[in-house]
């Protein structure tokens, strides 16, 4: 993720959505409701990266990964979809 962990903890809630969750450090754990009504859990994880230089521009970097449990593709597809779009930045 090009941004900092300020960045990524003030986009963080809306982009969860209506899931429970719960941060942790540089972690949070997302109680994703199944369409059977079972609960799957997703773990995310970050941490500070290099920054990415291009030129004399520099991007702060943030290492962030994703893990489940519970859930069928469908399912952390269509979480991540939404997930990805609201994180995503972009200018022109």
């Amino acid at each position: 993720m090009g941004c900092t962990e300020a960045e990524w903890l003030g986009w963080l809630p809306a982009a969860m959505g209506h899931h429970a969750w719960q941060r942790n450090g540089q972690s949070a754990s997302v109680d994703i409701k199944n369409t059977d009504g079972s609960m799957g859990r997703m773990q995310v994880q970050w941490q500070d990266g290099a920054p990415r230089q291009i030129a004399l521009i520099r991007i702060p970097r943030l290492l962030v990964s994703f893990q489940f449990e519970g859930l069928t593709d469908a399912q952390r597809y269509t979480f991540m979809r939404r997930f990805d779009l609201y994180m995503q930045r972009g200018g022109g």
